[in-house]
């Protein structure tokens, strides 16, 4: 009797034993949600108290932080459009990777950071609200339009570069550079450079 006792409490404390390395192994899995049906991104839109990571990739993918389901933030995707809003007071942290983008919007206090150089032909920004951008970008065409009291760090090399902003926003893009540029402030044609010898 007494060796069927010690036998089963042995097993309970070896069950008990796999069970909680178990839980500690999914636990630490939990804090990365990686989105599978997400493709065919072309267009970003952030909204509330985001952050989100772009980078460049040949596969489009969504990581999501901060155990997303259990933050009831919204990720949604349709037709090429990637909607991310969270009005959490923590900010929801996304890393998303993009084989063709083409506009990334930001609104409230959503925040953009590009991680290593994002490269597109096109790339269309568009901040609102308090929202800030850090981006280094090689493109052909680059389009920022920064409204209310966004900010934007803007770092890489365009041919092409619009920068459409008010007097409110806060614009750095002293380590960008441009073949031609257009700068226009409150709506009003600010200044306007062509490269004389670009392309010689």
């Amino acid at each position: 009797m007494k060796t069927k006792l010690f036998t089963i409490i042995t097993m309970l404390v070896l069950v008990g034993g796999i069970t909680s390395s178990t839980y500690a192994s999914v636990n630490n899995n939990s804090n990365a949600t990686v989105l599978t049906d997400v493709s065919k991104i072309n267009k970003i839109e952030i909204r509330g108290n985001v952050e989100l990571y772009v980078s460049a990739g040949n596969a489009d993918q969504v990581k999501v932080y901060n155990r997303y389901y259990a933050e009831s933030a919204l990720v949604q995707s349709q037709n090429g459009v990637l909607r991310i809003t969270s009005y959490k007071p923590e900010k929801l942290v996304v890393w998303v990777t993009a084989n063709d983008l083409r506009a990334i919007s930001a609104y409230d206090n959503a925040q953009v950071k590009s991680f290593g150089k994002l490269s597109a032909i096109d790339l269309e920004v568009n901040l609102h609200n308090n929202a800030t951008a850090s981006l280094n970008v090689d493109t052909y065409n680059a389009n920022v339009n920064v409204n209310d009291y966004a900010k934007i760090d803007l770092a890489g090399t365009s041919s092409v570069y619009t920068l459409n902003h008010a007097i409110s926003t806060k614009v750095n893009n002293n380590n960008f550079v441009a073949e031609t540029y257009r700068d226009t402030l409150n709506g009003l044609a600010h200044r306007e450079v062509v490269d004389e010898f670009a392309g010689l």
